[in-house]
């Protein structure tokens, strides 16, 4: 493509994602506006793609637009629909307040993105912009790795990943307090479970590959969890009970793992005498890509966990 071409390209992509933010928020239908906003998302996947961040990319595809999409969609499904012969005397009113609040929002979030927009137009195109890239790559060869995405987040600033865990883990004890899981959906025709049968190993290659690549390529622990979660959403649409996710002690074994990973890696670090997560540089690429495992297990437990609702039960095998 050439340059016209890539400007006419991004000028759709940058219109269609703002129209479909703003039509998955204009919409009534709940259902309709969570379609769009997977739409939204894929879009914005391929505009992380444009500004040459395929890491992200990839995240924002698997969680942000697949992963996420399934969530709300499972959490519609509990939501009765209202029925479509009301009369326009029960149509929703809007108060005087509730308009002026929908204004001051929206003039609120306009205002933001003017002062970030300003904010990126004020940044000094020197050496201060590629300050952190110049340091990432004059520190590369000691990370471990080559992926200078996963040495950022699994050495640099360890310390962001490892919160970033621990939030993913306070999250599943909050959808655990709600209760048991809700029921599985119905067994799915002979198509669809064709389907699975075949998808379901893929999804789980996709993510070991995922998870090998991130050394030195865009990939890692997020977007291979998100990937193997998709393997157990896909079963649990088919209408299987048993999904892949471990039950009991197991269960929460592989909940708490990218945490637990990170801690031990840390304090054993410390008690040789080295920082706390001040990798080695002989011992580096190994001890990332063990909690990179630990932490994949983890994220694709905590998703499977959230899709189905509640702390998983035993149930009986369906085939």
């Amino acid at each position: 493509m050439n340059a016209t071409m890539l400007l006419i390209f991004d000028a759709l992509l940058l219109a269609s994602i703002i129209g479909l933010a703003w039509a998955a928020l204009a919409s009534a239908d709940a259902r309709r506006s969570v379609i769009l906003f997977i739409a939204f998302g894929l879009l914005l996947a391929v505009a992380w793609g444009r500004l040459l961040a395929p890491d992200v990319a990839l995240a924002e595809a698997a969680i942000g637009a697949g992963l996420t999409g399934a969530l709300l969609l499972a959490a519609l499904q509990w939501q009765p629909r209202k029925t479509a012969d009301t009369t326009n005397s029960e149509q929703p009113t809007h108060t005087l307040l509730e308009t002026g609040f929908r204004w001051l929002v929206t003039l609120l979030c306009a205002a933001l993105a003017g002062m970030l927009a300003w904010s990126l137009t004020q940044i000094d195109a020197g050496t201060a912009k590629d300050a952190l890239a110049n340091a990432v790559a004059a520190n590369i060869d000691a990370s471990g790795v080559s992926n200078p995405v996963t040495a950022v987040l699994l050495n640099f600033r360890a310390y962001d990943t490892l919160l970033e865990l621990a939030v993913l883990l306070t999250a599943v004890l909050g959808i655990f307090a709600l209760g048991p899981a809700q029921a599985g959906y119905r067994i799915a025709g002979p198509v669809f479970t064709s389907l699975t049968r075949w998808l379901t190993p893929l999804l789980i290659l996709t993510a070991g590959y995922l998870l090998w690549v991130g050394a030195h390529a865009p990939g890692g622990a997020f977007q291979a969890g998100a990937t193997l979660a998709a393997a157990g959403v896909v079963l649990r649409l088919a209408g299987r009970d048993q999904i892949g996710l471990p039950r009991g002690n197991a269960l929460r074994i592989a909940l708490g793992a990218g945490v637990g990973m990170f801690l031990l890696v840390g304090l054993a670090l410390f008690a040789l005498g080295r920082p706390f997560l001040g990798y080695p540089p002989a011992w580096a690429g190994a001890l990332i890509l063990l909690i990179e495992t630990a932490a994949m297990l983890a994220i694709a437990a905590t998703l499977v966990s959230a899709f189905i609702g509640g702390q998983p039960t035993e149930e009986k095998t369906r085939c």
